[in-house]
């Protein structure tokens, strides 16, 4: 394993156990709205400053995106080596008990995805990647899916929770894919979901209105596991857009037809 990606595992690790152990008290959290359907509470802001703290002590130099505290320097695009954090994605589920969460972490060397890490705590599973190294889920390597007929296919989603606006596309989106393939699925981790596409799980996902820190380790998982990678365009800017889709090869432009479809 690439010395800094060990280096995110064990940062990720140490998040985890955070979470873990405010997950058996949750009626003791303070919880606090940052804008309408987003929420977060002091294991945010733990989980965080421990992921940082451990990068940090080894990568001194390196600079940080992360959801809760922000940028570490005026121009991270700019930065030779930033860490992209999302230390709890998925905190309405954890503050309800909905075990569907995880820690996300993801390294650019100099703005290209270089190591992923998506932990789920819940269920002791570790999706890692390296850029031209593979994906792994627990140590073994795992592939996106085999399914050619978009009509077979699982596909994973996320509501537009923090964009009203968006509803009205998103509604015909997603009643395109429900009528199309065999099934949708939304379970409230962007994250994790695009996790679940690099191992084969879903066939495919789309989203819009995510930030960086909720599509980066997948990202880099999902092409490290042989899938395709765009925004609702095909095209490469899904980071600054916030619109992602991510399928294995054979579903990519499938998707993309639906998403279009009017």
């Amino acid at each position: 394993m690439h010395p800094m990606l060990n280096t995110a595992v064990k940062a990720a690790r140490k998040a985890g156990a955070i979470i873990t152990r405010a997950s058996y008290d949750l009626e003791k959290l303070t919880v606090r709205s940052k804008q309408e359907n987003d929420f977060v509470s002091e294991v945010d802001h733990a989980a965080e400053e421990a992921i940082i703290s451990v990068l940090r002590e080894t990568y001194p130099k390196h600079a940080f995106l992360a959801e809760e505290s922000g940028a570490s320097v005026a121009d991270p695009a700019n930065a030779e080596y930033l860490w992209v954090i999302d230390p709890l994605d998925g905190t309405t589920n954890f503050l309800h008990g909905f075990p569907q969460y995880c820690v996300s972490i993801a390294l650019l060397h100099k703005g290209v995805l270089s190591q992923g890490v998506v932990l789920d705590p819940n269920r002791d599973e570790l999706f890692t990647a390296g850029k031209g190294a593979g994906a792994y889920l627990n140590d073994r390597r795992i592939r996106v899916s085999k399914t050619v007929s978009i009509k077979e296919s699982l596909i994973g989603t996320g509501f537009p929770f923090r964009e009203m606006s968006n509803y009205g596309d998103y509604s015909r989106m997603l009643t395109n894919v429900m009528k199309n393939t065999a099934g949708v699925r939304r379970p409230g981790a962007a994250a994790l979901d695009l996790a679940y596409v690099a191992a084969g799980r879903y066939d495919g996902f789309f989203e819009m209105g995510l930030s960086k820190w909720d599509m980066a380790a997948g990202a880099l998982m999902i092409r490290e596991a042989g899938g395709l990678v765009g925004d609702f365009d095909g095209e490469e800017s899904y980071m600054e857009s916030g619109r992602i889709v991510a399928t294995n090869a054979k579903l990519f432009t499938p998707l993309l037809q639906l998403l279009k479809a009017r």
